[in-house]
C-alpha cells in the first residue's frame, strides 16, 4: 500500500502491460538472485568451517587418518570428497595383486583420482553461479527493452493527442525509465554476488589443488 500512494506508485499504475511484464519478469530475477545469495553465503559459511576442522585433524595425524573419522567430523568440506577419492585408490594399490604389498605403486595414480574429485567439488559449488552470472548481464537489457516500448508508446499517445510539450511527455518519459531502473537494480547486485562467490570458489579450488600435493607427498614420505 505504502508503495502504492508513492510517486513510484502512481508510475507503476500508469504503467503499460509490456512494462509491467518486465517488471515482473526482473521482479523474479532479483528475488531469485537474493535467494541464491543466502543459500551460498549459509553453505560456504559452513564448507569453510569445516574445512578448518578437517585440515586441523588431517595435520594432527603422522598417518592417513581413517577416512570415517574425517567424514564424521568434517561432512561439509570439499576435502572430505577429494581425500575419499585419493585414500580408496591408495586401498586398491596395497590390496591384493601388489607385487610389493603394503607399498604404493604409482602415487601419481591418487592424485589424478583426487583432482578429479576435486573438480566435481568445483562444480558443486558452482551451483546457481550462470544463473547469477545471467541476471547481471541480461538484466539491464531487459530493462532497456521495457525504456524503449515505453518511449514509443509516449510518443505515440502524445501524437495522438497533439501535444508537443515536455509537460505532455514528460510522464510517459518517466514511466518508461521505471524499467531501466529495476534492470540496474536487478543486475548490480547479482554482479556483485557473482565477483563475490567466484572468488570464494577459486579460494576453495587452491585448497584442493594443494591438499592434493600434501597428501601425495605425505604418501612418498610416510611417516616424515
Amino acid at each position: 500500500m505504502l508503495f502504492l500512494a508513492s510517486p513510484l506508485g502512481g508510475l507503476f499504475e500508469q504503467t503499460g502491460w509490456v512494462a509491467r511484464i518486465v517488471l515482473l519478469i526482473l521482479l523474479l530475477f532479483s528475488l531469485f538472485s537474493w535467494a541464491v545469495f543466502f543459500e551460498k553465503y549459509k553453505l560456504f559459511r559452513a564448507v569453510d568451517a569445516h574445512t578448518k576442522n578437517f585440515l586441523k585433524m588431517f595435520r594432527a595425524s603422522r598417518q592417513l587418518p581413517e577416512l570415517g573419522t574425517l567424514q564424521a567430523m568434517a561432512p561439509g568440506s570439499p576435502l572430505v570428497g577429494v581425500y575419499a577419492a585419493g585414500y580408496q585408490e591408495l586401498g586398491r594399490q596395497m590390496a591384493g595383486g601388489n607385487p610389493h604389498p603394503g607399498t604404493v605403486r604409482n602415487p601419481q595414480a591418487i592424485a589424478v583420482e583426487m583432482q578429479l574429485a576435486a573438480a566435481e567439488e568445483t562444480r558443486r559449488l558452482e551451483k546457481w553461479m550462470p544463473f547469477l552470472a545471467t541476471t547481471g548481464s541480461v538484466s539491464p537489457f531487459i530493462g532497456l527493452f521495457g525504456t524503449v516500448w515505453g518511449v514509443m508508446d509516449a510518443f505515440s499517445r502524445m501524437g495522438e493527442a497533439g501535444a508537443t510539450s515536455l509537460r505532455a511527455t514528460a510522464p510517459g518519459i518517466a514511466e518508461a525509465l521505471i524499467t531501466t531502473a529495476a534492470g540496474l537494480f536487478a543486475a548490480i547486485p547479482a554482479v556483485i554476488f557473482y565477483n563475490h562467490f567466484l572468488h570464494r570458489i577459486r579460494e576453495f579450488s587452491t585448497r584442493m589443488d594443494n591438499f592434493v600435493a600434501e597428501v601425495v607427498t605425505h604418501i612418498e614420505t610416510p611417516g616424515q
